[in-house]
């Protein structure tokens, strides 16, 4: 089967060809900088592309897109509107916050807000909808697991034992609930020194690669820890949009290509159901 007559997921509003969650056992990892750049991959191929931010507690597009004072309005259908930058269509639960406003929520109210994302937002047709999810594995990853069919999941670690350990537990999770593991990526692998360009492996090496190959899952790469990965996210300025040939940069788009070819013949039909929850809260269009 052909890409251009692959069957896609629709609901009232959107249609998606595929859907890519980006999931860590453990916070602090680098999933979202992953994710954003993900995205940005694959939209600089010429794809329709949306990346959804679905860490209730701690969202981190609206800093990582120079966009922490904007805010999504909802049309006349009551459908919430993305935001667009960079080739992107937006959505993270941080576009409705003050930037230091706590979240402070029991489980049921996330899960309902990931399916209010998923078949609220007036997303169109995407090639891609990539999803931010929030470390671990609680509500809001069972929720989305049971609302779309995912295309397959990525999951993101750094190499030491600790962060390994949470990261093979999450792996588990997606294989009870029957979604594809696309592959693991050791994030900070090495330190690129910005002066000498030497690696360094601060937080050991290899210990990714080595956990997919006992798994059983494909390895994706490994991304190095980069003081200017760090500097372009908090600008504002992710580093594939920032520096395309920067050495993430060219990490993620061989990611991005291999993530597009595994899932190149895979389909995706499943409808789900439709409720409001946002026309209270945001202005109208």
């Amino acid at each position: 089967m052909t890409e251009s007559a692959q069957p896609t997921f629709t609901s009232p509003i959107s249609s998606f060809k595929h859907v890519i969650a980006v999931a860590s056992g453990k916070g602090g990892v680098g999933k979202s900088t992953v994710a954003t750049n993900l995205a940005l991959a694959l939209a600089q191929k010429g794809l329709a592309v949306g990346l959804l931010d679905i860490d209730i507690y701690g969202p981190s597009l609206p800093i990582m897109f120079g966009l922490a004072d904007a805010q999504p309005i909802v049309d006349e259908n009551r459908h919430v509107i993305p935001l667009e930058k960079m080739g992107l269509k937006l959505m993270s639960f941080g576009f409705f916050l003050h930037s230091q406003e706590a979240v402070v929520w029991r489980g049921p109210l996330v899960s309902r807000m990931v399916q209010q994302f998923i078949q609220d937002v007036k997303w169109g047709d995407l090639d891609y909808l990539v999803i931010d999810l929030p470390p671990g594995t609680g509500d809001a990853q069972l929720t989305l697991s049971q609302l779309l069919p995912l295309s397959g999941v990525v999951i993101v670690s750094t190499p030491q034992d600790v962060a390994l350990a949470d990261a093979i537990k999450g792996i588990n999770m997606f294989k009870k609930v029957n979604t594809p593991i696309l592959g693991l990526i050791e994030n900070m692998s090495t330190f690129i020194c910005p002066h000498c360009q030497t690696e360094t492996p601060i937080f050991s090496h290899g210990g990714a690669r080595r956990a997919a190959e006992d798994l059983g899952v494909p390895f994706l790469g490994e991304i190095p820890l980069d003081p200017a990965t760090r500097a372009s996210g908090d600008a504002g300025l992710p580093i594939v949009h920032q520096d395309p040939q920067s050495p993430t940069s060219r990490v993620m788009t061989t990611i991005a290509d291999t993530v597009a070819s595994a899932l190149a013949t895979t389909t995706s039909e499943q409808p789900v159901f439709k409720t409001h929850l946002f026309e209270s809260t945001l202005p109208k269009a």
